[in-house]
């Protein structure tokens, strides 16, 4: 592992299209991060979002590298960010393992259950070693998402019982005309649950608990020259009984909320849009029966609030916070690679379940019973 002194932790960000840009613009903005390089297959890439981080950001402009191959050769670096195609995730984050860095990878882990589970099994060997690894789950450091986790894992919404988790976008045949990796499952791994409700998915699996079995179906109804869904819904039973309704779709013109909704016999919370519509838990008195959402977070994390113009990056800044406090406190980070591999698996139980016309037990994807399925959109007759 790299000898980490007091200077900042120094990154290379493998990736440079618009996730790379957003996972950089969070970078710069924390005191302890700094970009040491930039790795991209398309050369053009790489040098556009130098240019952008020294013109717009004011930040030494990093070097350049068509691999991370390369890029470990030539350059000092901590840490690495993934940020390549879904697909791709795994193959760079097993390089930088082997070569000793932390890595942090976007979400989803990956697209392949098999790759996942090696990454798996690899990080937990890292972590034993002093290595931090952890996947991009930024929701889960929302003020909103986290005083709802907190209330559904300390009993304060009573015996949990229900929740909901709705994503009704809208994304252009143009969006997935706009690169040849869009819409395959190969690549894409999926689409309106393995890229837009991911974090939805993972939202629920926190706040509810784990999962025991999946029931779904998905469509292709607004979109061509794709193989992947752009409607899906599904149910999913805990092991604690509680049942959740999932629904994801990029058919949803012109693009609405994501709304979750968490509920049980004391208590409930509704979160729109990553602000918190509503809250009420078991601790509140005969007086405030009602919403308590204004007692719990700030003005600026109530539905409606003015979160500013960077939102998105602070998000992220958020979580990149909590994976430097993790290096540098030997300690693991708040959403480890086990955490991305139960959602990454709840979202091949969609897929399973919508091929097969039957319930899954997640159990079955879990020790890889099912991963032969070859997963289409809706049912394969």
């Amino acid at each position: 592992m790299t000898a980490i002194t007091s200077h900042p932790l120094r990154v290379a960000l493998v990736g440079c299209g618009i996730i790379g840009l957003n996972h950089a613009r969070a970078i710069l903005k924390h005191p302890d991060l700094v970009i040491t390089a930039l790795v991209d297959a398309v050369p053009t890439a790489a040098t556009a979002l130098g240019d952008q981080l020294v013109s717009e950001h004011g930040a030494d402009r990093p070097a350049e590298f068509a691999t991370l191959a390369a890029a470990l050769a030539g350059a000092e670096f901590d840490v690495v960010v993934v940020c390549t195609p879904s697909g791709l995730h795994v193959v760079v984050a097993e390089e930088a393992l082997a070569a000793r860095k932390h890595v942090v990878i976007e979400k989803p882990l990956d697209v392949s259950l098999p790759r996942a589970r090696e990454i798996l099994a690899l990080s937990r060997r890292a972590e034993q070693d002093g290595l931090v690894v952890s996947v991009i789950s930024q929701h889960r450091f929302d003020p909103a998402s986290r005083v709802v986790a907190e209330a559904a894992h300390s009993g304060g919404f009573g015996r949990l019982t229900s929740g909901i988790g709705s994503v009704a976008w809208w994304r252009s045949q143009e969006y997935y005309d706009s690169g040849q990796w869009r819409g395959t499952w190969e690549l894409d791994g999926g689409g309106a649950v393995m890229n837009q409700g991911v974090h939805t998915v993972d939202l629920l699996v926190w706040f509810l608990g784990t999962p025991v079995e999946i029931d779904a179906r998905t469509a292709l109804l607004a979109h061509e020259r794709v193989e992947i869904e752009d409607v899906a819904v599904a149910t999913i039973r805990f092991e604690s009984g509680a049942l959740a309704v999932l629904h994801a779709t990029t058919a949803a013109y012109p693009g609405l909320s994501v709304r979750l909704q968490v509920h049980g016999d004391r208590g409930s919370a509704i979160i729109d849009d990553d602000q918190l519509e509503y809250f009420h838990s078991v601790g509140a008195t005969a007086e405030s029966d009602g919403n308590r959402a204004a007692d719990v977070v700030p003005a600026s994390e109530l539905r409606g609030g003015d979160r500013g113009p960077e939102q998105f990056v602070i998000g992220h800044l958020r979580q990149y916070e909590d994976i430097v406090d993790a290096i540098r406190e030997h300690r693991a980070p708040g959403v480890t690679v086990a955490d991305a591999f139960l959602s990454l698996a709840v979202v091949r139980a969609v897929y399973l379940s919508a091929t097969l016309g039957r319930p899954i037990l997640l159990d079955d994807v879990l020790d890889g019973s099912l991963d032969d399925v070859v997963v289409t959109t809706g049912v394969n007759a």
